[in-house]
């Protein structure tokens, strides 16, 4: 008994045009998805270049709290004893994106020193100045946030911005013992540094053995020093921040567009290399039915 079998041949119709009408259609909708876009992208950096020439304006002055804070630690060589155990991080960022890893940097860094600081023992705990750092840490280092402060990065930070976020910080509860302040310090257009600064509390600073070099020093007095040096090197460091956000948003939107340019010619030479193949084949056809004909 022999089994009957059937072959089936498919014949698909040979619509070359039909598809290459539809890969126009397709690349043109591209071309212009990809033109929009670099609109975008010329405009951010616009807009991104004005906001960094008044934030390099201001910057200069700004350093000058940030170096003057510091001189009391520097000239007292005030440090935290080794057996004081509690950390304070202060991660400065922003809210907003498109400007390159300024914000991973400082996750990376914030990670590193939390990982260093807990294996030597210290308990740590992380302040976030900005949505962006909370964003990146959370799933993993989300139990040691002590604080996070939103809607940074909207406006030029004001000194007024940096002694809230003292002024919360200190009124938190938690008493550390020494600290650091990470954020992003501005070296030029393109270049920028991720860096920190220290920070002691008001027991650390009154029992440091080197503040006896001062005549005697109320400590009324010591304790607002310590509370207006807090808010001094976060008005620097959010400075800092913003000046390199600013700089590396605008060279990022700047890539941006060079590679939109780039997109945009090989898609225009694709789709006049595509038209002229469906001219083409037209051309074929017509000239082989004429010849049929005859």
């Amino acid at each position: 008994m022999f089994a009957r079998g059937v072959a089936v041949v498919l014949v698909q119709p040979q619509w070359g045009q039909v598809r290459n009408m539809a890969t126009l259609k397709d690349i043109t909708r591209r071309l212009k998805s990809i033109k929009n876009i670099q609109k975008i992208t010329k405009s951010m950096k616009m807009v991104s270049a004005a906001k960094y020439a008044r934030a390099e304006r201001e910057l200069k002055p700004a350093r000058v709290y940030g170096t003057g804070a510091l001189s009391l630690y520097e000239k007292a060589e005030i440090k935290a004893p080794e057996d004081k155990k509690k950390h304070l991080l202060i991660g400065v960022s922003s809210d907003r994106g498109l400007c390159g890893a300024i914000h991973t940097s400082i996750a990376k860094t914030l990670k590193n020193e939390i990982t260093n600081l807990s294996n030597a023992g210290k308990e740590v705990m992380v302040v976030g100045v900005g949505d962006k750092i909370r964003g990146l840490l959370q799933r993993t280092h989300g139990n040691y946030f002590l604080l996070t402060f939103k809607e940074v990065g909207r406006r030029p930070p004001s000194f007024g911005d940096a002694s809230a976020i003292a002024l919360e910080l200190l009124n938190s509860g938690y008493e550390f013992d020494e600290g650091s302040v990470i954020y992003n310090r501005f070296r030029s257009v393109i270049s920028y540094k991720t860096d920190e600064k220290p920070i002691f509390s008001f027991e650390t600073v009154a029992g440091s053995e080197s503040l006896s070099i001062y005549d005697d020093i109320d400590a009324d007095v010591l304790r607002n020093y310590q509370e207006f040096t807090l808010a001094n090197i976060l008005y620097y460091s959010l400075k800092e921040s913003t000046t390199s956000e600013q700089s590396a948003r605008m060279t990022a939107m700047d890539n941006a567009s060079k590679n939109a340019s780039e997109m945009i010619d090989k898609l225009t030479l694709t789709f006049n290399r595509t038209r002229q193949a469906v001219i083409t084949k037209e051309l074929i056809e017509i000239i082989s039915g004429a010849a049929a004909l005859d």
